[in-house]
């Protein structure tokens, strides 16, 4: 199924892009929030396993994908893009979701429950939890920053694998696809990052700030369903926090990825299927 491209203007004005995928409108639709260094593409997987079941709905932020780039830096700030993903669940008519959040997508899970408590059905967290650990952190504002630039789509494919963390359930396949959604030519000739580099240091590096208190965030979501997605490898995620989200909520449904590091891209065979199976239990 083909999705459309969509685009709702944010509060001054930059333009917030869409993927959607149609569903029924009596059922609880799927918002997809990637990750601080992806797109809306990541959710293409999703809305196949959906196959028109559901709504799916993946959103760029600000600075990524098809969205507008912003001239101030700090308009990347959490608070600012916490704000267009409310503002754009509302254009979009996306009340009562299956919020799927991947890493940061995740943090904004957490937050929208607290502000807009009623906007979310369930939720997915996907390799992230209430405490970040700072290595991670480290590592991921490092990453962020980067515009390796390669001059073909092999270099920029090995660039990624080598730097990546792992994912031993990713085939040769799986890795180009990963690439491909993570790099696009520009009109250099040279492989770039489908986002701004400027981003890391305001979003989760230095320039955000120390993260507040997350575990009120989390405990929002204690009445909805919830699941866990949690590469065993991760730096963000430590097996320490996983167990205390577990008994912080016992009712959470946890799936574990072996050998796996940040973040799990959710096309992994078990993942994809947990998420199926989580979402069609689901009114």
């Amino acid at each position: 199924m083909t999705p459309r491209r969509v685009s709702v203007p944010a509060r001054d004005g930059l333009a917030i892009s869409a993927l959607e995928w149609p569903g029924p409108a009596d059922i609880a639709p799927v918002l997809v929030l990637s990750g601080i260094c992806r797109t809306a593409l990541d959710a293409g997987a999703i809305a196949a396993h959906q196959g028109g079941r559901r709504r799916v709905v993946a959103l760029d932020y600000i600075g990524h994908g098809e969205s507008a780039r912003a001239a101030d830096p700090r308009r990347y700030r959490p608070e600012a893009l916490i704000r267009d993903v409310m503002d754009a669940m509302a254009a979009l008519h996306l009340h009562g979701v299956v919020l799927v959040g991947t890493s940061f997508g995740g943090l904004v899970a957490m937050a929208i429950s607290v502000m807009r408590p009623a906007a979310i059905t369930a939720a997915v967290l996907n390799d992230i939890g209430p405490r970040i650990e700072p290595v991670g952190r480290e590592a991921v504002v490092d990453f962020i920053g980067t515009d390796p630039a390669c001059a073909s789509f092999e270099a920029t494919l090995a660039w990624l694998r080598e730097r990546h963390p792992p994912n031993p359930l990713l085939d040769e396949a799986g890795w180009r696809d990963f690439a491909a959604r993570t790099y696009a030519e520009g009109e250099d000739g040279r492989w770039h990052p489908r986002w701004d580099i400027r981003i890391g240091q305001q979003a989760v590096g230095d320039a955000a700030g120390p993260p507040p208190d997350l575990w009120p965030f989390f405990g929002a979501l204690a009445t909805r369903p919830l699941m866990l997605v949690w590469g065993e490898e991760s730096r963000l995620l430590g097996a320490a926090t996983v167990a205390e989200m577990q008994r912080a909520q016992p009712a959470m449904h946890l799936v574990r990825l072996p050998g796996t590091g940040h973040a799990p891209t959710l096309r992994e065979a078990p993942a994809a299927a947990a998420l199926e199976a989580f979402i069609a239990g689901l009114p």
